[in-house]
C-alpha cells in the first residue's frame, strides 16, 4: 500500500501546486461546498493513479484543491462506499493520500437518517462518537509507517473541533444537534426494527459512510471533525418510504448551513 500511496501522491504533486492543510470529504448531495473554494485546481478521480471511481449519483468524483476560510484545502467531491463493491482499503485510500499530501485536519460530512426523537429533517448533527457495524478498514497486516497496530478510538472526534463548531454555529444563529453516528454497509435503507435497534444501542443517526474514513484518519493521528445532515427520520410514527433522490434533495437544502459552519471553523483554526 505504501508504494501505491507514494505513487499517487507523486502524481498529484506533479499536477497541483497547492499544499493542503485540511482535507474535506463531502457526502451525498453535499458537493456544493466546492463552489466556495477559491483558486481551484481540480483532478478527476479517473485520472488519478490507484484512485477508485465514485459510482453513486450525487458524488461527482473530483479532487479539488484551493482555499477556503483562509486555509489551503483538498476536498473530495464524492466519496467511496463499501456497498459499491470496493474493499475498505480502497474506500479509505484517499484519506491515506491526503495525509501524505500534508493535511493536519480532516472534515467529514454525510447525509444520514435520524433516530433521535428530538431530530427533524434538515437538522445538522455534530458527530461526537460512532458505532461501527462495517468491516474495520484496519483488518490485515498493519503498516507501522501509517500508524499503530491498535489505535485508540476513545476520542475519535476531536473535542476542540466540536467546541469550535458549536461556537461558530451559535455566533451565526445556526441551530445544531450533537450525537452518535451508526455506520452500516447499506445499500438498503433501514427497516423500522433496525432503526429501533440502532437507537437502543446508543445511535442518534445512521448512514453508510464516514466511519471507515474516520478510523483510518485516527490511525494516522489526524484530528477529525464530522457532521451529518439529517435527511430522513427513523423515529416511530415518522418513518416513511425514502429514496436516494429524497436524500440528495434534503442535503442540497441544508448544505449552505453546513458550509458556513465549516468555512467559519477553518477561519478560526
Amino acid at each position: 500500500m505504501l508504494e501505491k500511496i507514494n505513487q499517487t501522491v507523486a502524481f498529484i504533486k506533479g499536477k497541483v501546486t497547492i499544499e493542503p492543510e485540511v482535507g474535506i470529504i463531502l457526502g451525498t448531495g453535499l458537493g456544493g461546498l466546492v463552489k466556495e473554494i477559491e483558486k481551484q485546481q481540480a483532478l478527476d478521480y479517473k485520472d488519478i493513479p490507484n484512485f477508485p471511481i465514485s459510482t453513486v449519483e450525487g458524488h461527482t468524483g473530483r479532487l479539488i484543491f484551493g482555499e477556503l476560510g483562509g486555509k489551503k484545502v483538498v476536498a473530495m467531491q464524492g466519496r467511496f462506499h463499501f456497498y459499491e463493491g470496493y474493499d475498505m482499503k480502497q474506500v479509505t485510500f484517499p484519506v491515506r493520500v491526503m495525509k501524505f499530501l500534508g493535511i493536519q485536519y480532516l472534515f467529514v460530512s454525510n447525509a444520514s437518517g435520524g433516530m433521535n426523537p428530538a431530530f427533524e429533517i434538515g437538522d445538522l448533527m455534530i458527530i461526537n462518537d460512532h458505532i461501527n457495524l462495517m468491516p474495520n478498514p484496519l483488518l490485515g497486516p498493519n503498516i507501522s509507517e501509517l500508524g499503530p497496530r491498535f489505535p485508540d478510538m476513545h476520542r475519535a472526534y476531536d473535542e476542540k473541533l466540536i467546541a469550535l463548531a458549536k461556537k461558530v454555529a451559535a455566533s451565526n444563529g445556526t441551530a445544531i444537534k450533537e450525537g452518535c453516528y451508526v455506520g452500516t454497509t447499506g445499500p438498503t435503507f433501514e427497516t423500522p426494527k433496525e432503526y429501533q435497534y440502532f437507537r437502543i444501542i446508543g445511535g442518534d443517526a445512521v448512514g453508510m459512510s464516514t466511519v471507515p474514513e474516520v478510523i483510518v484518519a485516527r490511525h494516522m493521528n489526524i484530528p477529525v471533525f464530522a457532521i451529518s445532515i439529517i435527511t430522513d427520520l427513523g423515529v416511530p410514527g415518522k418513518i416513511i418510504e425514502v429514496s436516494h433522490e429524497d436524500v440528495q434533495k434534503i442535503g442540497n437544502l441544508s448544505e449552505q448551513k453546513m458550509t458556513r459552519i465549516m468555512k467559519d471553523m477553518l477561519t478560526q483554526l
